[in-house]
């Protein structure tokens, strides 16, 4: 239970004319964590974290434009490059000039663009279930990857029908046992099913099949990670169908001195289902940073 100094405080701002919604907590001067989402998620996925850091960090973490309650505007570039220029310009406005990145699922991605450009500010990385490795991608892969190798009709229309309650709900249970889905609550693929828009559901297709063209940039964020050796936290679950065990694994690759933590149990989502022991894990590894 958060006391007042480190509960979640929610708000708007304009970048680029647009206005954002994002959640902060923390002091204002405190040492900054970035936390940029995942699909078909939002702020909303790091809601009970940033309460559990909020005594000695300033957390923030914003909607991305199309998603949440934040503006979707039809001038906005919705790919991977557009996101990670939307992240510096959101982080310039919040004034956080050196910060740790929270990297999952597409905001690992986004989130590494982000570190690619502007290195210097990156603190530590803190790495759940984002994917950079091609030859270890997961079973769930396949349909996107065959629609990848050969584009037709009926393989377009997977990733659309994808975009629907039922396909949100598949993503957030993915491959976890019934005893941790049971931990999964029915308000994240309800909420954000009811946050998309026709518009909306086309930029999350769009975004899928922008995929294929984030594959390429996978060895440029392996070149980041052995250039700057950024201090990092990779705490993973397992049993997840699009990144298993060896997708955490290959980091030590390019981060042999990074720590590696597997909740054995856990999947995808760790934050509604392991939240002690993630919470745990990252305040140790933010105070060796302090």
């Amino acid at each position: 239970m958060s006391t007042g100094s480190n509960a979640v405080r929610h708000g708007y701002t304009k970048v680029d004319g647009h206005r954002i919604f994002y959640r902060e907590a923390g002091r204002a001067d405190a040492p900054a964590v970035l936390l940029p989402h995942g699909y078909p998620c939002s702020s909303y996925e790091f809601r009970d974290l940033m309460p559990a850091l909020a005594d000695r960090w300033r957390l923030v973490a914003p909607d991305f434009p199309g998603f949440g309650y934040s503006d979707t505007p039809e001038d906005f570039d919705y790919s991977f490059d557009g996101y990670a220029r939307f992240l510096a310009k959101f982080a310039d406005g919040a004034g956080l000039q050196r910060y740790v990145l929270y990297l999952h699922d597409y905001g690992s991605q986004i989130g590494l663009r982000l570190a690619i450009q502007a290195p210097e500010r990156i603190a530590g990385l803190i790495i759940q279930n984002g994917d950079i490795y091609a030859d270890t991608l997961g079973p769930k892969y396949e349909g996107l990857l065959r629609h990848f190798e050969h584009p037709n009709a009926e393989s377009r229309w997977q990733l659309v029908d994808a975009v629907s309650e039922q396909g949100y709900r598949e993503e957030f249970l993915n491959d976890v046992g019934p005893d941790v889905a049971e931990r999964i609550p029915p308000d994240l693929w309800t909420l954000h099913w009811n946050l998309t828009t026709s518009q909306r559901a086309k930029i999350a297709v769009a975004l899928m099949e922008g995929l294929k063209e984030n594959l390429e940039w996978f060895p440029k964020y392996q070149a980041y990670l052995r250039e700057h050796t950024p201090p990092t936290l990779i705490v993973w679950g397992p049993r997840d169908g699009y990144m298993p065990e060896a997708s955490a694994r290959a980091y030590l690759r390019d981060l042999p001195q990074a720590q590696l933590h597997l909740l054995d149990d856990g999947g995808h989502w760790l934050l509604e289902t392991h939240l002690q022991e993630v919470s745990v894990l990252v305040r140790r590894f933010l105070d060796t940073l302090a």
